[in-house]
């Protein structure tokens, strides 16, 4: 074969096609990029925004709980009752209301029901939580119902910003179609009859 007869030889090659770039490929739409660019912000807020609220949350919370521990602590101390009669039941049921009496620290003399263990025998003898009027109480939150309280404020936050994120970017996807749509349906009112002539030539 003659070199003037080689692939090589037969013209010059072809010139490099270069390939759009994302941002002027003809077939993207506007509404395509508004699309993308709120998908990036979103997540933008998503990884950066909800982190942050979760933690403003969740500190918050436990230092509001903490600030409660303080003071129920404060108000609130434990002392030794006895009970004036027999608790029933088994060990396998449920606590129940019985009646104790306890001296306070001034020598008087007090009685209330508390929650018990059943099969307990009057005269034993039980801790219960007192207020400063000397009343049972409920015993102070602890630091644990603290740490737990920012933990649980500061995960229902963080849920609550990722779902209204994700409903945020549905709701104009929705607003997007239809609208992408709506374009759709008056660009084929047009190209419809043009379409359909060429099949009844």
């Amino acid at each position: 074969m003659s070199a003037q007869g080689s692939p090589s030889a037969s013209g010059p090659p072809p010139p490099h096609q270069e390939y759009p770039s994302k941002g002027t490929n003809p077939l993207r739409r506007t509404s395509d990029r508004i699309e993308s660019w709120l998908f990036i912000f979103l997540m933008f807020v998503l990884f950066l925004g909800m982190p942050a609220a979760a933690l403003g949350a969740g500190l918050t919370a436990y230092e509001s709980s903490m600030r409660a521990v303080q003071t129920q602590s404060a108000q609130r101390h434990e002392v030794t009752a006895r009970l004036t009669s027999d608790v029933k039941g088994g060990a396998e049921d449920a606590k129940r209301q019985a009646p104790v009496r306890w001296t306070d620290g001034d020598g008087t003399v007090r009685t209330g029901t508390t929650l018990v263990e059943p099969g307990k025998p009057k005269g034993a003898t039980v801790q219960v939580w007192v207020g400063r009027d000397g009343t049972l109480t409920e015993p102070p939150m602890s630091t644990l119902n603290a740490k737990a309280t920012g933990w649980l404020l500061g995960g229902m936050v963080a849920a609550g910003v990722t779902a209204s994120l994700f409903a945020a970017r549905n709701g104009v996807r929705r607003v997007l179609d239809r609208r992408r749509y709506a374009q759709w349906e008056a660009e084929w009112v047009l190209v419809e009859p043009l379409w359909s002539a060429r099949f009844r030539r």
